[in-house]
């Protein structure tokens, strides 16, 4: 996850005129409008059980407590890092039912950081993808299912995405000389990564986030999301190869057919050798990593309350995640033989490539302080409750993942509006009777979609400018498959939510 490889890209493709401020500002606009709405809103508030879930038909009212808009708004993301709040309860809670605040999850990013910089930086993920590439080389056709499988693998567990930039111009070189385009490498590279994290199981980012402050465990819902992610990659790599055949056999019926001269003289002279040797070490370091991300799910799915009594019961979460994350970073820069200075570096500089997105956490959070604070959530909960929950759970689940769609393009961060939104959307899933991890795979599915066209990616758009592909092409390219993905998304969701109540 490092943003500064995106930099470039994006800066070659922005273009005067109006852009969406970034996601701090949108989230910072959102508090002051919500300290605002303290103002308005009448307050009142719900009964709760043990679970802490909202008891239906006890809502009542309770004296106003508007919010000081600004000491308020600036106070609101320090208290939700922090986890303090005035009102009587804390929606999120831990599989024990303790509260807890952002930090928690702050600083489990952070630690992923760390990790995800110390694994990249022994080269291992980069080797064994150069390595495929290599030995594919000849067999392009097998190339496109096989990569895009190993790119989906990354983004279903750690949300891949600016990592893939290193790989655009070895793919795409590759791709054309091979007889395709460029537009069949951007596809294999975005769709790999964007349909992985759509289709996102056990990625800390998507899933993870959303499961913790949804209440749920992040194991829960995972089989719904598996077959998303299955079917979903399955028409992924069908639609890119049935478009790669047609270019094969024709040329000009690549979409970037007027291209192609400009494309192949580009690419011809690039450097994609590399070191692609797989060595002992680089699998050690794979076989680490996802190591990993297997103690994450053994850690924290309850095999005692599914009736299995090998695997002891841990009940992972956060702490416990980021402590396991931060021990395996150790044992990969240990089996790479770092230095301590350069595995600390590097820990470091993990870590700040994600400052931002903890820092995001925290001023999403603080939207739920003032609301709560101000004792208007429960009010938000009961107006919607009134619409939503006689639609039944079919309809309810579809209409939550309609409304993340637009609220996607408003928060383009994955962690900031899983921290907004999962406070609400699910205790009111609660009421019509909807587990809550559906609403986390609503969530993570919505927004996956969204962000394999948004304008404001710099994945997306840097991906693009790399591969010298229009962002109007990917569009047109792209389209009949996002239609596709949400078909699949919406009936998995459909039929998860008729089985589960």
């Amino acid at each position: 996850m490092t943003a500064t490889a995106t930099a470039e890209p994006v800066e070659a493709t922005r273009k005067r005129g109006f852009s969406l401020p970034s996601a701090y500002t949108i989230l910072f606009i959102l508090i002051v409008f919500v300290a605002i709405l303290t103002w308005i809103i009448p307050a009142g508030s719900y009964e709760y059980n043990a679970d802490g879930s909202p008891i239906p038909n006890t809502y009542h009212s309770l004296p106003q407590n508007p919010a000081r808009i600004i000491a308020d708004s600036l106070t609101a993301p320090i208290n939700g890092l922090y986890g303090i709040e005035n009102a009587e309860r804390n929606i999120s809670y831990y599989n024990t039912g303790t509260l807890f605040g952002a930090i928690d999850v702050a600083l489990f990013v952070l630690v992923i950081g760390g990790f995800l910089g110390v694994t990249m930086q022994t080269g291992a993920i980069q080797a064994g993808i150069g390595g495929i590439v290599q030995k594919l080389r000849g067999r392009e056709q097998l190339m496109i299912p096989i990569l895009m499988a190993v790119f989906a693998l990354g983004g279903t567990t750690y949300g891949m995405a600016e990592e893939s930039l290193a790989f655009y111009l070895l793919i795409v070189t590759v791709m054309i000389a091979a007889g395709y385009d460029a537009l069949t490498g951007a596809a294999l590279l975005l769709l790999g990564c964007g349909i992985g994290t759509l289709g996102s199981t056990i990625n800390p980012f998507a899933t993870g986030i959303a499961s913790g402050f949804a209440g749920t465990s992040i194991s829960v819902g995972l089989v719904s999301r598996i077959v998303i992610l299955v079917v979903g990659l399955a028409f992924g790599i069908w639609w890119v190869m049935r478009y790669a055949a047609k270019v094969r056999k024709d040329p000009m019926a690549s979409l970037v057919a007027s291209e192609r001269e400009a494309n192949a003289e580009a690419f011809k002279g690039a450097d994609v050798g590399g070191d692609t040797k797989l060595t002992g070490t680089h699998k050690v370091v794979l076989v680490l990593f996802f190591l990993a991300f297997a103690a994450m799910i053994v850690g924290v799915i309850p095999w005692a309350d599914l009736g299995i009594t090998v695997i002891p019961t841990r009940y992972w979460w956060f702490p416990e995640m980021t402590a396991s994350f931060l021990a395996f970073a150790i044992l990969i820069g240990f089996f790479a033989r770092m230095s301590e200075g350069r595995f600390t570096g590097t820990f470091v500089d993990g870590a700040r490539d994600l400052l931002g997105v903890a820092l995001i956490i925290g001023i999403a959070r603080g939207v739920t302080v003032i609301m709560n604070n101000g004792q208007i959530t429960d009010t938000v909960l009961n107006a919607a409750e009134k619409t939503l929950v006689d639609l039944g759970g079919v309809a309810f689940i579809n209409i939550m993942y309609l409304l993340f769609l637009p609220l996607s393009f408003l928060i383009p961060s994955s962690s900031g509006l899983a921290t907004v939104a999962m406070p609400i959307m699910a205790p009111l899933a609660s009421f019509a009777q909807v587990p809550a991890d559906a609403v986390v795979t609503a969530y993570q599915t919505a927004n996956g979609l969204v962000n394999l066209v948004t304008p404001t990616s710099a994945v997306v758009m840097g991906g693009l400018a790399i591969a010298r592909v229009p962002y109007g092409t990917w569009i047109r390219f792209v389209a009949p498959l996002l239609v596709i993905l949400a078909v699949i998304s919406v009936l998995v969701l459909s039929v998860t939510v008729v089985l589960k109540t």
